[in-house]
């Protein structure tokens, strides 16, 4: 029995260290990483279990980039938080984790259908539009339209006020836009041709 756990340990280095141009200098390390896993997927595993692994291959890839298992198995539990967070109903929260993903690989075709389709979750209607009163606050803005996708936001510091421009898309495939002054809605447009941030490109707020 330890002859075969020697071989298994053994096995697990020699896997680690073919894995690209992964180095065997952090195998060990990468092995600590593995051990999380199996808590991780465990039927019975805890929220805690799971972040704990998450955050242990999200350490390690910033450690080692280079690693390129690590990136392989961070991408793929970015893609499944993405899938989790847009079944939860939370598509902005989604799209975050898909254009972070389309940050290191911007062809993935995961992660390009799953936040074109947190995009049209969150499209607005025009009722939704014509329930808007001049005068709103921004609160209340979003809690009728809900709050602006991360990048389709612009804040503009003027000598006389601050203007903020808030787009969404909507369900006729176009572009409106909102525009509040020193924090009240003064106007709003269904079709808004301002450039907006690509759907496939990341930006944080």
């Amino acid at each position: 029995m330890q002859q075969m756990r020697r071989l298994l340990v053994l096995g697990l280095f020699a896997l680690v260290a073919c894995s690209g141009s992964d180095s065997p200098d952090n195998a060990p390390e990468w092995l600590r990483v593995l051990n999380r896993k199996k808590a991780a997927v465990a039927p019975k595993a805890t929220a805690r279990e799971r972040q704990m692994y998450a955050d242990s291959v999200a350490a390690f890839t910033k450690k080692y980039p280079a690693h390129g298992r690590a990136r392989e198995v961070y991408q793929r539990i970015e893609l499944e938080f993405a899938r989790e967070l847009a079944s939860l109903g939370r598509y902005q929260d989604s799209i975050r984790f898909y254009r972070a993903v389309l940050n290191s690989d911007p062809t993935n075709a995961a992660a390009l259908r799953g936040v074109a389709d947190a995009f049209d979750h969150l499209a607005i209607s025009r009722p939704k539009l014509l329930a808007l009163e001049k005068g709103m606050s921004q609160r209340e803005v979003a809690h009728v339209l809900g709050a602006p996708i991360p990048g389709w936001t612009v804040h503009t510091d003027r000598r006389e006020s601050v203007i903020d421009s808030w787009y969404y898309r909507t369900t006729e495939g176009g572009v409106a836009g909102v525009y509040f002054r020193d924090g009240q809605l003064f106007a709003a447009e269904e079709n808004s041709h301002t450039k907006i941030v690509p759907l496939s490109q990341a930006r944080s707020r």
